[in-house]
């Protein structure tokens, strides 16, 4: 039997793992030069040639309506043209909608894809970097995913691994990974950890209680329009605004190559912040004027500016801090460690605001970068038949599920932070005579009204036995997998004949 392997695919960079050798230790999976992440960007050049991680980023500046980055937000999720306009005010790639579906598409190298097939390309990429280092064909992972992913985006990442045939054996929680990596051999009898994880795209915090080898999440929360990707768009704001003062009547969101220049720097110089209070911001001939004049960008960031138009979005990860301690119904000060995971907690200003908030500095003990995959990998290996490390994770949902009612409310059937794996019964009747159909719409979120959540589908039940209304009485299970994934089923409840299901959804399940 092939090797699991572990990936955090991420919205900026993505990573593998494996345990290896008799010491069965914790091997990140190197990509050529050394290096341990790989870039989630997928690109066609003029050639029509593929490029996939540190390749397609090389290129991006002089390549951008070609070049797919931070794609992984929209994955799963049906199109929106308000979302899709926030985004097209900083990548410059073209995002579209499938008709019928309301798939998002993206277009690259005069095609369009679904985002699970770029997702796809990025895992082909990992199993082919980790089939070279193992010597040995990979067939089988263990995929991180965002704590607030729904389930629809959950089902787009194993369409993904579909995609290339890869079996995407287990789907586990980012935050949950990294518990994994700080507490795996350990020999916790008990401790409670807070894993505050902002990373390139996404924001996530978990309260996981550790015993032993037992991870059991008692409430999740997050964002999934909050990372990296955030801060650097007001750097970018920052930069337009001083550009155009200087030099009024130039736009240059006009012009894609210009604006992956600034959005290249201002992730650099975002970075470089953490670690000097201040950076040259210079960009040579970023356009002309109308006379054919060159002009350049040629500014001082100070981390004070950044602290200043990043400090709204540092508050929201607080004020969702606060909302999971209460769901947890636990005091900030009844964390016994806090793990920061994500490159951008290494931003000073959102280690003071996390160390505030938890009355403790954060611990040392996982790397930031490395710590997801390293917990996928050690749950990869936990799964593996001759493996001895034997965990156990009880993780939850993280947003509510339920189904519309007659009034257009959510009638909830999981709450939010319930456990998973989890089944729920309900039993519905008839209302009409001779009714031969059951339809539900299932909505995931924290809304109490139903449309305003996240749809997932509309789930019809046919074959119903014909009788007076109010007479047939039909019992729909819900089951939720592990990964946090619904499926359902029905039956009569007078007879046990089940019932056929058929499934509409927008993107991910056709």
């Amino acid at each position: 039997m092939s090797r699991i392997i572990g990936i955090d695919l991420g919205t900026t960079n993505s990573c593998a793992a494996v345990v290896e050798g008799p010491e069965q230790k914790v091997k990140l999976i190197p990509y050529r030069g050394g290096e341990y992440t790989i870039p989630s960007i997928y690109a066609v050049d003029d050639k029509g040639n593929e490029l996939i991680g540190h390749d397609a980023k090389r290129q991006w500046q002089l390549n951008p309506r070609n070049t797919i980055y931070g794609s992984k937000r929209l994955m799963g999720r049906e199109y929106d043209p308000n979302v899709v306009q926030q985004i097209n005010n900083y990548f410059v790639y073209e995002i579209s909608e499938q008709p019928n579906t309301n798939e998002v598409l993206v277009a690259v190298g005069g095609k369009r894809y679904g985002l699970p097939q770029i997702a796809s390309k990025i895992l082909q990429k990992i199993r082919d970097v980790a089939s070279d280092y193992l010597q040995a064909p990979i067939y089988r992972a263990v995929v991180t995913v965002p704590a607030y992913f729904n389930d629809r985006q959950r089902q787009a990442v194993k369409e993904a691994g579909q995609v290339i045939g890869l079996e995407v054996v287990r789907i586990i929680n980012e935050p949950t990974a990294a518990a994994l990596a700080f507490g795996v051999g350990r020999g916790i009898e008990r401790e409670m950890v807070a894993i505050f994880d902002l990373g390139g795209g996404t924001f996530d915090i978990s309260l996981i209680e550790i015993r032993d080898r037992v991870f059991e999440v008692k409430a999740t929360g997050g964002d999934i329009f909050l990372g990296g990707v955030d801060f650097d768009n007001r750097i970018i704001d920052w930069v337009l605004e001083e550009f155009a003062a200087r030099n009024p009547g130039v736009d240059l969101r006009q012009d894609p190559i210009a604006m992956q220049r600034i959005k290249d720097l201002a992730e650099r110089s975002r970075i470089d912040l953490s670690d000097r209070k201040e950076c040259a911001f210079n960009i040579p001939f970023i356009t002309m004027t109308p006379a054919g004049q060159p002009l350049d960008v040629d500014l001082r960031l100070t981390r004070d500016i950044l602290e200043a138009r990043t400090a709204d979005l540092i508050a929201r990860t607080i004020e969702t801090c606060v909302r999971v301690c209460q769901d947890a119904q636990l005091h900030p000060s009844q964390i016994d460690h806090v793990l920061l995971v994500g490159g951008m907690t290494r931003m000073p200003a959102v280690q003071r605001a996390v160390t505030d908030f938890f009355g403790k500095q954060p611990s040392k003990q996982v790397n930031p970068d490395e710590a997801v995959a390293i917990g996928a990998a050690m749950f990869a290996f936990s799964l593996e038949d001759d493996s001895n490390l034997k965990v156990q994770l009880l993780d939850v949902i993280p947003m509510a599920i339920g189904i519309e009612d007659a009034r257009g409310q959510m009638y909830e059937i999981f709450k939010r932070n319930e456990p998973v794996p989890n089944v729920k019964t309900l039993s519905f009747t008839t209302s009409q005579d001779d009714q031969a159909d059951l339809q539900m719409r299932i909505f995931q979120g924290d809304s109490q009204v139903a449309r305003t959540n996240e749809l997932l589908g509309e789930f019809t039940f046919s074959g119903i036995r014909l009788g007076r209304a109010g007479e047939v009485r039909v019992e729909v299970a819900f089951n939720l997998s592990q990964d946090g994934i619904l499926s359902m089923s029905a039956k009569d409840r007078d007879t046990g004949v089940e019932m056929k299901t058929t499934v509409k959804l927008s993107s991910v399940r056709r």
